[in-house]
């Protein structure tokens, strides 16, 4: 669709990151990252499995904020320790992450900018990201792209990289996996020989190197870089008549 907006762009790229993860948990941390990965559930990956972001496990997949929400069929009480012991614990889920600095290496923060001891400014913490990174999938989502975010080195680690995770050795290294990673500029993986991450495509009205300007490392790309997919009609029409009828992403992300 031309007269799609970059959000709506970033919507769809992230929902492509649950393509052929079959019955898997899908958690996303984000508007954008929520609407994505229930547009991917609602499409071409129906298997995937989700909570109401409380303790119940969704059978239907919510609106954000839209008259749809109170319809939601929930299929079973899922609290904390029955989703750690039978999700995160067996390695089948795939969390999309958001991050304030990530490094070339899918090292990612958002506890803290600067030093740990004496931070210039305090954010969420470690949370949960250090077990999401060595237990299962992981993708992550960063809704404005700069040098600032994208980073030589991060302040500290929250979720753990490809470098790191060799260095843990080969029972970290197993389940580690930074699929993707989803920038309002374009979409990257870590697919090189030494998992240093790789730019797969820009978003339209993006260049390469309006990319490589706004990232402070340096990053790998081949020669010719395709344009990340436009919307279709039906997956348009899934974001903005039911899944966002209030335009929420495009207030995180603006065209």
């Amino acid at each position: 669709m031309s007269d799609a907006t970059r959000a709506e762009i970033c919507a769809v790229a992230i929902a492509e990151c649950f393509r052929d993860d079959g019955e898997t948990l899908m958690s996303a941390f984000g508007t954008t990252a929520t609407v994505g990965g229930r547009l991917a559930k609602l499409t071409f990956a129906p298997d995937l499995f989700m909570t109401d972001g409380t303790a119940t496990a969704a059978e239907t997949v919510p609106a954000l904020g839209g008259e749809h929400a109170p319809d939601v069929v929930k299929g079973a009480w899922m609290p904390f320790r029955l989703f750690f012991d039978n999700v995160v614990w067996t390695t089948n889920r795939h969390a999309m992450m958001m991050a304030s600095q990530i490094d070339r290496f899918g090292n990612q923060n958002f506890a803290c900018i600067g030093p740990h001891e004496k931070p210039k400014a305090q954010l969420l913490g470690m949370r949960g990201a250090p077990g999401n990174t060595i237990y299962h999938r992981n993708s992550y989502f960063v809704p404005n792209h700069t040098a600032k975010v994208f980073v030589e080195k991060v302040d500290v680690v929250s979720g753990v990289g490809y470098d790191r995770a060799a260095e843990l050795g080969p029972a970290t290294a197993r389940h580690h996996d930074i699929h993707r990673v989803v920038s309002n500029r374009g979409v990257f993986d870590f697919e090189t020989p030494d998992h240093s991450m790789r730019l797969i495509s820009v978003h339209p009205g993006v260049s390469v190197e309006d990319v490589i300007e706004n990232t402070g490392f340096e990053l790998a790309h081949d020669d010719v870089v395709p344009e990340t997919r436009m919307p279709t009609d039906e997956e348009l029409g899934l974001i903005r008549d039911f899944l966002d009828p209030k335009g929420l992403i495009n207030k995180e992300i603006p065209s």
